[in-house]
């Protein structure tokens, strides 16, 4: 190790850390100790790039609504070759579930954006980005319909001890996002 400082890589070391604790403690949970322990840095590292903890939470909420975004781009990417969009989009959400750190994460944001106005916009994100993508698709309040329809299935899904739906969900879809006669 040259042991040269990497003020960057500690910063994105210890956002990483925020974000891998988050489903673990929930936002609410995080603390300074806890993420310079898994980041593995000293705890004056995590309060002199975050001053404070909403600081903190904040970018590693950031961090998460930047990699929904990256799902997003994959879900539109699969969706344009699909015969049956409604099949496809239940098992992408099948498919994002099997990650449940990472899904959690990103429904501790939306519970976060209830208490902190400012990360509303982060929150969004998700939702408006699938909106679009299934825009693509159906019309808009066909696609807002079926977003909020996924968003349902996913919090039910981590919320219970049994596995997502998936044929009930794509049958559900399939209502929402059928053509006009």
């Amino acid at each position: 190790m040259s042991g040269r400082r990497d003020p960057e890589g500690r910063r994105r070391a210890i956002v990483e850390a925020a974000c891998a604790l988050i489903p673990e403690v929930g936002v609410g949970g995080l603390t300074h100790r806890l993420v310079a322990a898994r980041a593995g840095v000293p705890l004056g590292a995590t309060t002199y790039y975050f001053k404070t903890l909403d600081d903190l939470s904040e970018a590693a909420l950031e961090h998460i609504a930047r990699s929904s975004a990256e799902d997003l781009r994959a879900w539109a990417e699969a969706l344009r070759g699909s015969a049956d969009v409604a099949a496809t989009v239940a098992a992408l959400t099948e498919e994002y579930l099997a990650d449940r750190p990472r899904a959690l994460a990103e429904m501790e944001l939306y519970l976060a954006a209830v208490h902190r106005p400012e990360l509303r916009p982060l929150a969004r994100a998700w939702f408006d980005g699938l909106v679009d993508v299934l825009g693509g698709h159906a019309g808009p309040v066909a696609a807002k319909a079926a977003a909020h329809l996924v968003d349902g299935a996913l919090l039910h899904a981590l919320s219970n001890e049994r596995p997502l739906d998936t044929e009930g969900l794509a049958t559900a879809l399939r209502a929402l996002l059928r053509p006009a006669a």
